[in-house]
């Protein structure tokens, strides 16, 4: 079976070490040590991390965050490819790959399309495959909650999934599996997309998520 979540993370990894501690990211206000910091705690710090997704513990996940930031750069790196620790949720049985797939996609773009990282690269098939699964679920968590129109988001072989109530103008994004992802978490200004729509419904969009 292929593991996803674990190439990506050995790719994610790759990048961070290439970029080094103070290089840019697509995650507003982080640097790769930022990046690489939050990486370790996810998986490490049960206890901080819960304040990534609840807002009155977000104090305590920022000064354990920054805690490890201070840490050597090489360290954090490592830290990260060699995996979770044993006693982590994360190294339960196929935990890995279903929370991490998307999780270590999304940050290993965010090193590779920021500043002057090596751009976007090609999606194996399998890989695009398994974040197509992911995306009917991250469109309405993410992309869904947020945009004040109806999305259809397609894949150039037409395959489509739609997000939002009928009633809303209709707003088109086209584009691999990879690329839709990086849509529905605020990424789209960096995607290679295509957005088709009434001109004031993908005026709306952009204010609230960017395409290019």
């Amino acid at each position: 079976m292929s593991n996803h979540a674990l190439a990506e993370r050995h790719r994610l990894a790759e990048l961070l070490a290439a970029a080094g501690p103070d290089a840019p990211t697509l995650c507003a206000g982080w640097s790769t040590r930022d990046l690489a910091a939050h990486l370790v705690i996810r998986e490490r710090r049960p206890d901080a991390a819960a304040g990534i997704r609840i807002g009155p513990l977000a104090g305590w996940t920022h000064r354990v965050q920054e805690s490890y930031a201070d840490r050597p750069y090489e360290e954090l790196v490592r830290m990260f490819r060699s995996g979770p620790p044993v006693l982590s949720l994360f190294s339960l049985p196929g935990a890995d790959e279903a929370a991490n797939t998307v999780e270590y996609y999304v940050h290993a773009e965010d090193v590779a399309r920021a500043g002057e990282g090596p751009g976007p690269q090609t999606v194996p098939p399998g890989r695009a495959e398994a974040l197509w699964r992911r995306l009917p679920l991250i469109a309405r968590l993410e992309a869904g909650r947020r945009s004040p129109v109806r999305l259809e988001l397609g894949r150039p072989d037409g395959r489509s999934l739609t997000v939002g109530p009928a009633g809303l103008p209709t707003v088109r994004i086209t584009g691999e599996p990879g690329e839709l992802v990086l849509f529905a978490f605020g990424r789209g200004a960096r995607a290679e997309l295509a957005v088709d729509g009434p001109e004031d419904a993908v005026e709306a969009l952009r204010h609230v998520l960017p395409t290019p």
